[in-house]
């Protein structure tokens, strides 16, 4: 078996104190299936448990904190705006979300932008324009249905819980909010013949994280980007994980050389503060107009505080360009690990830092080993586990991180 990788890197797990499988009681309702750690503080991408853990961080808040933990420029960013004003509400204008949209606009295909809370109403927004668009230019259309595709994930509300159509997730909710066609991930045939002349608009991911780092390829960006074209709908964009780097372009959907019509965003865009969007052309942003739509606590100065101070950092001149360059090192580290444990781990897959392990062994199992080595990671769907480091993590961080990895699947190979 290859022997692991190394790295000089402090914070072995010697120095750390394995959590209880003993998740205590809690007024929390129990809707997540949590690790029994309390984590008290942050240093990039290092988390430090209650008890004194130290553990690498290859989760980042699920793909959020896209520079690590306390990063220093937001959170001098945050501390500046918290002493002056923290919200107003939209019936004003905020000066950080009018910047923080000329910049999104400057940086990308966009012209107009909304700001919300999460990636859930970022979708929610973008299905609501999506639809509006096509009202705006004939209020007798019929146009209204948006084919999405199987192992989607686009929130927890019932509209983009919909939207997905994952039956696990929809049961016990009632009846699903209709206008949602789903098609098989990859079925070209079965997406042309879902289009009609109710069809408003195509929902995709470029990347699909929680479907199981599944990436959509280029050429097929391209292809629904001419389909979209051809038929007279709009290409909608989830890029809620996807945004901010995570593949190595500011949004991955440049790497196939194409722009949609609307993109929904969140998680990186606030490098850990909740804050999400969705951007628009001025074409497809037509029907939101006065009134259409509103958030009360989104755009306010404290999330475009941050939002400002994670672009300043991300769009810094080289920084994607390193982004780049270490990830092609993560994906050819992520391959030795797995010629280390054949029998555990079957490929690697997905795009810059959002790489995943597609397994032989139930996903909650590798995820426990990991743990067990004090590295965090996050499973997802078709028996994968994504490998998910904030943009800046160090070359050491990812030696380091893939050593862990091969000793957790050598754990379960030794268990087998």
């Amino acid at each position: 078996m290859t022997a692991p990788l190394r790295s000089n890197v402090e914070g072995d797990r010697s120095m750390s104190v394995p959590p209880t499988s003993r998740v205590p009681s809690s007024a929390v309702m129990p809707t997540y299936a949590r690790q029994n750690i309390v984590f008290e503080r942050g240093e990039g991408s290092w988390l430090i448990s209650s008890e004194g853990g130290r553990y690498l961080d290859f989760a980042s808040g699920v793909a959020v904190n896209v520079l690590g933990h306390a990063h220093p420029h937001l959170v001098a960013a945050l501390q500046k705006q918290a002493a002056t004003l923290w919200h107003t509400s939209n019936l004003y204008r905020v000066a950080g979300q009018e910047r923080l949209a000329e910049r999104l606009v400057a940086a990308t295909f966009a012209d107009r932008v909304f700001f919300c809370n999460s990636g859930a109403e970022a979708c929610e927004g973008a299905i609501k324009a999506a639809r509006k668009y096509h009202y705006a230019h004939d209020p007798e259309t019929k146009r209204w249905r948006i084919i999405t595709f199987s192992g989607a994930f686009h929130g927890r509300t019932l509209a983009t819980l919909s939207a997905a159509g994952n039956e696990t997730y929809l049961r016990g909710f009632g009846h699903p909010a209709d206008g949602f066609d789903h098609v098989p991930f990859g079925d070209h045939a079965a997406l042309e013949a879902a289009i009609t002349d109710e069809t408003a608009a195509i929902m995709i991911e470029p990347l699909q994280g929680e479907g199981g780092v599944r990436v959509v390829p280029d050429q097929c960006l391209k292809g629904l980007r001419e389909l979209c074209d051809r038929h007279g709908i709009l290409l909608v964009l989830d890029e809620v994980q996807t945004g901010v780097g995570r593949t190595g372009k500011f949004f991955a959907h440049e790497w196939a050389g194409i722009t949609p019509d609307i993109m929904a965003i969140a998680k990186g865009i606030g490098g850990g503060f909740p804050l999400g969007a969705f951007l628009a052309t001025e074409k497809a942003a037509v029907g939101m107009t006065a009134g259409t739509h509103g958030s009360t606590f989104g755009g306010n100065p404290l999330a475009t505080a941050v939002g400002n101070a994670v672009l300043d950092v991300v769009l810094e001149q080289g920084f994607l360009e390193d982004v780049q360059a270490k990830a092609q090192r993560l994906k050819q580290a992520l391959a030795r690990v797995q010629d280390a444990a054949p029998t555990i781990i079957e490929g690697v897959r997905g795009r810059g830092f959002l790489m995943g392990l597609k397994l032989k062994v139930p996903t909650a199992d590798f995820v426990k080993a990991a743990l067990a080595e004090n590295l965090l990671l996050v499973g997802a769907a078709d028996q994968t586990v994504r490998v998910l480091p904030a943009l800046n993590a160090s070359d050491e961080e990812i030696s380091l991180a893939c050593d862990r990895l091969v000793r957790a699947a050598q754990s379960l190979t030794n268990l087998s």
